[in-house]
């Protein structure tokens, strides 16, 4: 059973994923825009993702027997300067997400609740490879500029994703 500190943070954390699935769907519609369909399917992708972090969280709540609490989600950015741009913002938003996990793990330590702290190890693991992905791929953007062949190259890579080799 949950204790009512760590059953609003919960719902919170349902929330914050959620909304991440809104801004990456965003994100996607802006590269759609931009002409560069492989990282709008990179950030569809990505969407799903997110949606299914909520997924897990919300699961786990109703196995607990927590009831899960739905709070509006906030209009997501929609305009961005460019690729790079796009990129620093995905990058800037799944470190904030790394600290709302971390902050409510701190939670679950503080209310002794050692079921929640598993299912949270997870999550911490699951934001290092998210943090490493966007970096990587700001870095490449980076190098390769923000125009021609090489962006056209990486639209294509970052099209691949998620297909089987």
């Amino acid at each position: 059973m949950f204790s009512k500190k760590l059953l609003q943070a919960f719902n919170e954390q349902i929330n914050h994923e959620m909304a991440s699935a809104y801004l990456y769907l965003s994100m996607a519609s802006y590269a759609h825009s931009m002409n560069l369909p492989g990282f709008a399917h990179w950030l569809e992708l990505q969407t799903k993702e997110e949606k299914g972090h909520a997924m897990k969280l919300y699961k786990f709540v109703n196995e607990r027997g927590g009831r899960v609490e739905l709070l509006p989600i906030a209009q997501p950015e929609s305009d961005f300067k460019s690729p790079a741009h796009l990129f620093e913002e995905v990058l800037k938003h799944e470190r904030k997400i790394t600290g709302l996990i971390n902050r409510l793990y701190e939670t679950a330590v503080e209310e002794r609740d050692y079921a929640a702290q598993v299912l949270l190890h997870w999550y911490i693991s699951e934001q290092v490879e998210e943090e490493a992905a966007a970096s990587e791929i700001l870095e490449t953007i980076r190098m390769a500029g923000e125009k021609g062949h090489a962006l056209i190259m990486m639209d294509r890579q970052l099209a691949r994703r998620g297909m089987q080799h």
